[in-house]
């Protein structure tokens, strides 16, 4: 059986950018010519394998957040966000204000790609030394167990980080489709880092005064069906790099998983809403006051998932640790050092997605 690999393309003049990844084969097209068998190279480990039928914590449910009663500062309403960062990193947010439309065209973007043939979403590779394009991220040996999911990356803020050569522009309404979702993202993550920095002890604009103008990255997660979905992950355990991501997720499939008081709880979908999570670089901000949260994806047996994934992060030369007002030698003595962010990054692309390995990076 041929293998289509995923051939990155090589420019002269590429810098280092945040990483590279080692080449691997699209799940997605091993699966057209053989959609019963499960490659060795993606089979889980024991310990590392999910509990598909576990039904046990069905109870527990990811906090949601009303952010039309936060656009009207409700007191209780900011008091449950401030509780769902520390107890949970993550939330789901309702009436957000990104029209349903839109995110019904990003989505129908995004099956378009995945459903053109392997050779047209071949010419979006991922470029040698890069992390944007088609094919997968964090793999970095050839021994590596592989994530059952192929995925898309792309920036889209600010405007002069987009690289177009990894955009399908000859899909018709991609483009469209991706800026208009990035930019109506773009408004509601302005109002989730107004609320963190009151909730951080600073005004509205507190955090993008210390930053400046946030990047933003979309990842789109195409998630194959799985004949033994008890045996792989669509992404392994890892927390996110970002300040935070917003995540779209399949309306009708649950396969987001997090980790919540070392069990893994099922983050399970409310149409046109929003999954929020903390990322590392609001843990270090924040001096551990809210810390980011493993999470992962299963696959399934009956449909094709996917979703689609909103990072947003400082820029590259910023250099993140914890805010002054995080920081009380008595009783909250500093936890982390400072780190410019594109070192932070780096080092996180340089490893395999590993659960929380990433933030002792930064630990004193």
């Amino acid at each position: 059986m041929e293998l289509k690999v995923v051939k990155a393309s090589v420019e002269k003049g590429e810098g280092l950018g945040w990483g590279k990844s080692l080449l691997v084969p699209s799940i997605q097209e091993i699966l057209k010519n053989d959609s019963q068998s499960v490659p060795e190279r993606y089979i889980q480990e024991p310990k590392d394998r999910p509990l598909i039928s576990q039904n046990l914590f069905d109870s527990l449910q990811v906090p949601v957040i009303d952010f039309s009663m936060l656009a009207q500062k409700d007191a209780n309403e900011i008091r449950k966000l401030d509780l769902a960062c520390k107890e949970w990193g993550f939330f789901q947010i309702i009436n957000h204000g990104v029209r349903e439309e839109i995110m019904v065209n990003m989505k129908a973007a995004m099956a378009a790609f995945f459903e053109l043939p392997f050779q047209e979403k071949s010419k979006c590779a991922k470029g040698a030394n890069e992390i944007q394009g088609y094919g997968q991220n964090f793999v970095v040996s050839e021994k590596q167990k592989l994530d059952w999911c192929d995925m898309m990356f792309l920036k889209t803020f600010p405007h002069e980080t987009r690289n177009f050569k990894f955009w399908p522009l000859t899909l018709p309404g991609f483009k469209e489709a991706v800026e208009e979702y990035s930019t109506e993202i773009r408004k509601v993550s302005n109002k989730i880092d107004a609320n963190l920095s009151v909730l951080m002890g600073m005004d509205k604009n507190g955090l993008k005064r210390k930053l400046g103008e946030f990047q933003q990255g979309i990842r789109m997660n195409y998630y194959p069906t799985c004949s033994r979905p008890d045996l792989v992950l669509g992404i392994s355990p890892h927390s996110d790099g970002s300040l935070f991501t917003l995540l779209l997720q399949d309306d009708e499939i649950n396969g987001l998983q997090i980790k919540h008081k070392e069990v893994w709880i099922d983050a399970k979908p409310i149409p046109n809403s929003l999954v929020v999570n903390i990322g590392d670089a609001i843990e270090i901000l924040s001096n551990g006051m809210y810390k980011s949260i493993e999470h992962r994806a299963i696959s399934n047996e009956k449909k094709p998932r996917m979703s689609i994934a909103t990072f947003v992060m400082p820029g590259d030369e910023v250099q993140i640790g914890p805010l002054d007002s995080m920081v009380n030698e008595k009783h909250l003595p500093r936890s982390y050092r400072n780190i410019k962010y594109i070192d932070y990054i780096r080092q996180k692309f340089a490893m395999k997605m590993q659960g929380k390995a990433h933030t002792p990076i930064v630990k004193l």
